[in-house]
């Protein structure tokens, strides 16, 4: 068997917010074609290697390859090069509540497309009927549910059909059935664009759905990296507990006053 192609390798990542350490030096690959899933308890770095890797945050240490090129040490412009390869959904779909659901898709291929709007016009139709909202351009988001305002998310971010989608926690907030149209959406994505997907949650069902390998951070660190089986057949306690949905024993022995407020016990 040959040997997995790296889109992205990172390296002794190091980042942190005053004295904070977020990403305590991690290293990792994201190889072609596979859906990654970066798992772990809230306030493990999640977020922030997302922002590492998207360009949006750059380490104070470690290096960052897409496709072999080190994009921490390219100026703005090299590295917006880069960048126009990659598509991004955000967590809370960031839309702009001004503009349309078309407008809206539209927006990264005003920027980088150099298209006339008659083009711009028929491919924003095609990537919202590609994640089902085929007739609904005209809508403004205060107009569309949570779960179409997630759909015209992922429509921007294929918008430009990247080699990379990155999703920020894409079923958070969804009821059960409605996430679960998401993950057949991002599996029938990735079988369309033939991309990679790195895709940040913390949805147990998300992850044995469309996950082909999990990382799992805790404290700034990675304590896991392997398929699916392997998390959950893995005696490592954090994992377990993650997998089990455990809380923390720190909460479960936390006092609570009359008011249902942690006491200081």
């Amino acid at each position: 068997m040959s040997e997995r192609e790296a889109v992205i390798e990172a390296r002794n990542l190091l980042t942190r917010f005053g004295s904070r350490v977020i990403l305590d030096r991690i290293s990792f690959d994201v190889y072609r074609g596979e859906i990654l899933a970066v798992i772990g308890p809230s306030g493990c770095g999640k977020t922030t290697l997302l922002r590492n890797l998207t360009g949006l945050l750059l380490p104070q240490e470690g290096e960052i390859r897409f496709w072999g090129e080190e994009i921490t040490r390219l100026d703005e412009e090299e590295r917006s090069g880069i960048l126009r390869r990659i598509g991004i959904s955000f967590q809370s779909s960031a839309l702009f509540n001004s503009m349309s659901a078309a407008e809206n898709v539209g927006l990264p291929m005003e920027e980088y497309g150099r298209m006339d709007k008659d083009l711009i016009a028929a491919l924003v139709r095609m990537k919202l009927s590609l994640v089902g909202l085929g007739n609904y351009g005209y809508f403004m988001p205060a107009e569309l549910s949570g779960g179409m305002k997630k759909r015209v998310g992922f429509a921007r971010a294929v918008a430009m059909d990247p080699e990379i989608v990155f999703f920020d926690e894409p079923t958070t907030g969804l009821d059960p059935i409605t996430a679960a149209g998401l993950d057949q959406l991002v599996l029938e994505l990735r079988r369309l664009l033939n991309c990679t997907m790195v895709v940040v949650t913390h949805d147990l069902r998300s992850i044995h759905t469309i996950a082909d390998r999990v990382l799992m951070l805790d404290r700034g660190k990675i304590i896991f990296d392997g398929i699916v089986a392997e998390a959950e057949g893995s005696s490592q306690p954090r994992l377990r507990q993650f997998f089990e949905r455990r809380p923390d024993e720190a909460i479960e022995e936390l006092d609570f006053d009359a008011a249902g407020r942690p006491g200081g016990g």
